[in-house]
């Protein structure tokens, strides 16, 4: 079981009342407060929206917005639909992972990165393409790859350097 900060998530929760119907938004508050869904956090949703549990399972797997396990900083989604294939994103995913000493897609250990394939972002002009949390990187190649890399890196880093602000 994961530790989660008990007034974050008292005050999480205690945004929404105990309707069924905000099980998606808890859900996606949660997401975005703690990057994926720990299991102690749904438990705790079944309990306040009286949802069995194995019914907030299956809407945290059907929607791929959700994840059972902890996604980096940023998430880094590769482009594999046909005109980004063809152009050379099989290379460029090949680049990122092992730059990120990753075997397959995933999360690099110190929770910086996740690595994820998708199918169409849609911008197929600019092929190959990849999506970094939500800036699309255009006409990428192997030797790109590094660069993109070290921008996220120092985004998180001088993040990371800031003090934390509670107001």
């Amino acid at each position: 079981m994961t530790y989660v900060e008990s007034a974050t998530v008292e005050e999480t929760l205690g945004e929404f009342d105990d309707r069924r119907a905000n099980l998606i938004p808890i859900l996606q508050e949660i997401q975005a407060v703690y990057s994926y869904l720990p299991e102690d956090l749904l438990r705790r949703v079944s309990r306040k929206l009286r949802v069995p549990l194995p019914q907030v399972y299956q809407v945290a797997t059907f929607y791929r917005c959700f994840s059972l396990t902890p996604c980096g900083r940023h998430v880094i989604q590769v482009c594999l639909g046909t005109a980004c294939h063809v152009r050379g994103a099989p290379r460029v995913l090949d680049r990122v992972l092992r730059d990120l000493k990753l075997p397959v897609t995933g999360t690099t250990h110190d929770l910086q990165f996740t690595v994820e394939t998708v199918r169409c972002i849609g911008c197929c002009g600019l092929a190959p393409v990849a999506r970094v949390d939500k800036n699309v990187h255009a006409h990428l190649t192997q030797t790109k790859v590094p660069g993109l890399l070290k921008k996220y890196r120092r985004q998180a880093d001088a993040s990371a350097a800031e003090p934390t602000r509670r107001g």
